[in-house]
């Protein structure tokens, strides 16, 4: 706590450091916390700034990631923290385009953990159309998010839209930029690969795509076990019900050092992570 305490300081008073984004990382392995740790610490970082003006960026980006620690074991409890964060955004950083879309990620997110996978999904959309209209379709960022819908929509059963918006839109995007070995290229891949496979009325032709290429199968696979084996807690092995790249996470955000996980701007993560069906062995 101490540790996180200074490096907020640091950030605000020479702007150096990682700011308040070391409530969320581990100083010595740089992981993101998660479990009882990330809990605590998120209680302990909004308690630190409670008593701030809402004015405060520190105070406002502690809020944020009260709400994200609360998500992974009390999403129901989550979601009006969350909530309350957005307002505070639109109310006094209206003009901060990137911390609001965060905001609507992580209410997206949490929506999902709910069960209400129709109320994410809509926000999932309007966060994307931003991203595009002001980023464009080949920002990583624009990319991750269009993950969360493709995700979103096979989770609906909504296997054609998927299956167009994956193939059609964001996988010819992908591999030019970022290219195809990134990361989020292969988890559009396998997305598109688990749409194909639970769709009951797929054809062979859709299939046939998939089994003539033998060697990207394979880096499906081998991201598939890479993603596994990244995914345990930091303090005490386990899983997390959504996946982020967080190897994106910026050392600042634009309210003194506050870095959303999962990107270095508007993203799903914390997290906003990118989630992704598991595909069966």
């Amino acid at each position: 706590v101490r540790q996180a305490e200074m490096s907020v300081k640091e950030y605000e008073e020479q702007r150096t450091g990682e700011g308040i984004r070391k409530w969320q990382t581990c100083f010595d392995c740089g992981q993101f916390f998660h479990g009882a740790v990330q809990l605590a610490l998120g209680w302990a970082c909004w308690k630190t700034y409670l008593g701030r003006p809402h004015t405060d960026g520190v105070r406002g980006a502690a809020m944020g990631i009260l709400g994200d620690s609360l998500r992974g074991s009390r999403p129901e409890e989550a979601l009006p923290v969350l909530e309350a964060n957005l307002a505070l955004n639109k109310r006094y950083w209206s003009n901060n385009e990137q911390e609001i879309l965060c905001a609507q990620s992580a209410i997206a997110n949490c929506l999902d953990d709910l069960g209400r996978c129709n109320d994410a999904l809509v926000l999932k959309r309007e966060v994307y159309a931003r991203l595009v209209a002001t980023l464009g379709v080949s920002h990583e960022h624009t990319i991750t998010t269009g993950n969360n819908v493709a995700s979103s929509l096979g989770q609906l059963e909504l296997y054609d839209e998927a299956r167009l918006f994956v193939r059609d839109q964001l996988l010819p995007v992908a591999q030019q930029s970022p290219g195809p070995n990134h990361e989020l290229t292969l988890t559009l891949l396998e997305i598109l690969a688990q749409t194909l496979r639970t769709n009951p009325e797929h054809t062979r032709d859709d299939l046939c795509v998939n089994q003539s290429r033998p060697a990207r199968r394979r880096q499906v696979s081998q991201h598939r076990r890479r993603s596994a084996r990244s995914r345990g807690h930091h303090a005490g092995r386990g899983s997390e019900a959504t996946a982020s790249l967080r190897s994106h996470a910026p050392k600042h955000g634009s309210r003194s050092g506050y870095a959303v996980k999962g990107a270095e701007g508007p993203c799903p993560p914390v997290a906003a992570p990118v989630l992704t069906m598991e595909i069966a062995r």
